[in-house]
């Protein structure tokens, strides 16, 4: 259900008052945290969120503390009015959109978050304190609005192990969420980034999606070596002149830890990321599916 007018309120007084009214009436409360730039992937996120909970915030802070600095902070797209209306096209009921100075008061590193299983390696490998910056301010936003459940989309998929360790670690009492990543018709992740990749680059994009049917392809085929998996997805990627291999893996959906051999006992998860001149995509799929 649309809702045409949502209030966006930028101090945390102002989401709480919002939120403690709500469960004053009875209601639960949902949140969807993002960095803005909404797509048709958000609002299935803000969709997904509503039939579960009913009062639903969606948070809208491009957080500094999870950019590394050659990476794309200053340049990353804002787009406060189709936020709102995609929004509201998700049936949210609320937009808290922060400031850095009131998400982070004493400074970016006075407390931060470390989900050390997942902190050193893949995205966490390539950048340095990304996921410090993610759990922490997603942390903050728990404790600000108090949700009963939050939903995060499987396209970040190391993001949503790193969150969904965090809450058990620390006994945090609501419900995470994973919802489906929401694909373009050709197949392609959608991603705020997508608006980055020239023409050419965009159609090579496609590589990711391909390199993760032939990995299925062949799981589905009855092949169960790890390491020959792997090396479809490397192939295929490199398969593309434009693409620039960051990592293929095929890892534990739980621990992330790298597989030898896929079996009934586990379920496998296919990694990607892949650099198209100066954007950098990701892409995820179980095996089998």
């Amino acid at each position: 259900m649309r809702r045409d007018v949502i209030p966006w309120v930028e101090s945390i007084e102002a989401v709480r008052q919002a939120v403690d009214e709500a469960r004053a009436r009875g209601l639960t409360i949902g949140l969807v945290p993002t960095m803005g730039a909404l797509h048709e992937g958000h609002v299935h996120l803000i969709e997904r969120c509503r039939a579960e909970a009913d009062f639903v915030v969606v948070s809208i802070f491009v957080n500094p503390t999870q950019f590394g600095p050659s990476e794309d902070f200053t340049r990353y797209p804002r787009t406060p009015e189709l936020d709102r209306d995609r929004a509201a096209a998700g049936g949210a009921d609320l937009i808290f959109a922060p400031t850095a100075e009131a998400m982070y008061p004493h400074g970016q590193e006075s407390t931060c978050i470390d989900v050390l299983p997942f902190s050193g390696i893949f995205e966490g490998a390539i950048r340095p304190g990304h996921f410090r910056g993610v759990a922490t301010v997603v942390l903050k936003l728990f404790s600000i609005v108090g949700p009963d459940l939050a939903c995060f989309g499987k396209k970040d998929f190391q993001q949503q192990c790193v969150i969904r360790r965090m809450a058990e670690d620390l006994n945090l009492r609501l419900s995470i969420q994973i919802v489906e990543t929401v694909r373009e018709p050709d197949g392609l992740a959608l991603s705020s980034r997508n608006r980055y990749l020239d023409p050419d680059q965009r159609r090579g994009a496609l590589v990711l999606r391909r390199a993760l049917e032939n990995a299925r392809t062949a799981v589905a085929g009855g092949v169960r070596d790890a390491e020959r998996v792997r090396q479809i997805l490397h192939d295929t990627i490199n398969s593309e002149p434009m693409a620039q291999l960051d990592y293929a893996e095929v890892v534990d959906a739980e621990t992330l830890g790298v597989l030898t051999v896929l079996g009934a006992d586990r379920t496998a998860v296919a990694l990607l990321a892949v650099r198209f001149g100066a954007t950098r995509l990701i892409d995820n799929a179980f095996l089998p599916e």
